[in-house]
């Protein structure tokens, strides 16, 4: 495929200043991507843009990558419905570094440059900024996008003149890469359409020259219609003490038969004719989940490297029942600890305590309309017990659920 193909077929593309997207087959530029540094993990959100950037690699582009150590700073008013609180300079600090190792390990085998846009802001003075930069940018077309007019709308949270100003400061790091490292093609998330567009003008405006941008679609759950990258729990986050590998392959091979297909194209390498083959197993079967595996298996290496994404499947096997517990050895049980809630209980002990010892179960007779709900199972089978029964337990362990997730679940040992 060209590129422009290859964009189309992944989905990426949601908008563009180009008039043909095949434009971007005549020859290599030089694109920029820039990461917010607001937290100190990159999410699944964020692996969605590193795929699209790695397509434009692919294909021979040079990549500059910017931590926006200054826009940070500021807080980007896109899609908040209030100000966000200002974090500390050693914060946004910690949080580009962790940012740039993310990006580093992701974009692995590719060469691209990473910039940070402090380095060129953080001696800016007012008056030439205001001069040089503001008298380009006309007030009309900044309140009326829309994420600026509905904070200055009816019911509206009101905005800073601080995050009033992150529009003008991204549309600055476009000039300054256009200028100083031949960037002449932007690329953003849908949400950045607006600042995306503030670069666009002020290199018409202040050089007479045209660049361009593009940004990516943004990714849904299509089951739900909610934002794809989200469990019940919150974010899904690429840093593994956030997000452990095995909760992160659970979140994959848990996705959606509707988008399944979808995700194996954004958020893997894999070409057509694979990607061809894995649809074509999954609707054979779908209750074998075949695309979900191969999906949690593809992105949790890429994420987490071969032996953890391994290790992850192990204990996910574990966890769902398709293993017995009895069979896992000490180094998976040591993981599915730290996956799980444990409790310690005697051979005939109450099934119930163990529930509240565990700390999943706030009281007793919560855990008995549980069970009286026919809601607990012990190793997948469903039991009306109150006690435990010494055959319960293999090798002196044993999993009770109260649903059928594994995070629904504790593991119970003798002790």
């Amino acid at each position: 495929m060209t590129l422009s193909e290859e964009l189309t077929w992944r989905g990426f593309l949601n908008q563009t200043t180009l008039n043909d997207i095949t434009e971007l087959d005549k020859g290599p530029k030089t694109f920029y991507h820039g990461f917010d540094a607001s937290a100190d993990s990159q999410t699944v959100g964020n692996l969605a843009a590193l795929m699209f950037d790695k397509t434009f690699l692919r294909h021979g582009y040079k990549a500059v990558m910017l931590a926006g150590g200054a826009t940070s700073l500021i807080g980007d008013p896109g899609g908040k419905d209030k100000e966000r609180p200002l974090q500390s300079e050693d914060t946004i600090a910690h949080n580009v570094a962790s940012a740039e190792a993310q990006l580093r390990h992701i974009l692995r085998g590719h060469e691209f440059e990473m910039v940070n846009n402090l380095d060129w802001t953080r001696d800016m003075r007012v008056l030439p900024f205001l001069r040089d930069i503001g008298k380009y940018f006309s007030m009309t077309p900044l309140v009326q996008r829309d994420y600026i007019a509905t904070r200055l709308g009816e019911g509206g949270g009101g905005i800073s003149y601080t995050e009033f100003s992150y529009t003008i400061l991204q549309g600055y790091d476009y000039l300054h890469l256009f200028d100083t490292k031949g960037v002449t093609l932007q690329l953003g998330g849908s949400d950045q359409w607006g600042n995306c567009l503030s670069g666009v003008e002020l290199i018409r405006r202040a050089r007479g020259a045209e660049v361009d941008v593009i940004t990516l679609n943004l990714i849904i759950n299509k089951a739900t219609g909610k934002k794809f990258g989200k469990s019940e729990e919150g974010a899904i986050w690429l840093d593994a003490a956030k997000t452990s590998p095995t909760q992160f392959y659970q979140f994959w091979i848990n996705a959606d038969d509707e988008g399944v297909e979808g995700y194996l194209k954004v958020f893997t390498e894999l070409d057509k004719d694979a990607i061809d083959q894995i649809m074509a197993a999954h609707v054979t079967d779908r209750a074998a989940r075949h695309a979900q595996t191969e999906l949690a298996r593809q992105v949790t290496t890429l994420v987490h490297g071969e032996d953890q994404m391994q290790q992850a499947e192990v204990v996910t096997q574990f966890l769902t029942g398709a293993k017995p517990i009895q069979e896992a050895d000490e180094a998976v049980l040591v993981v599915i600890r730290q996956e799980l809630p444990v409790a310690k209980a005697t051979a005939t002990g109450s099934i119930l305590q163990a529930l509240v010892d565990s700390g999943l179960i706030d009281s007793i007779s919560e855990a008995r309309r549980l069970l009286q709900g026919n809601a607990l199972s012990i190793d997948g089978v469903k039991t009306d017990r109150e006690n435990f029964e010494a055959s319960d337990f293999h090798a002196g362990r044993l999993l009770l659920k109260k649903g059928k997730k594994f995070k629904d679940s504790i593991l119970v040992e003798l002790g």
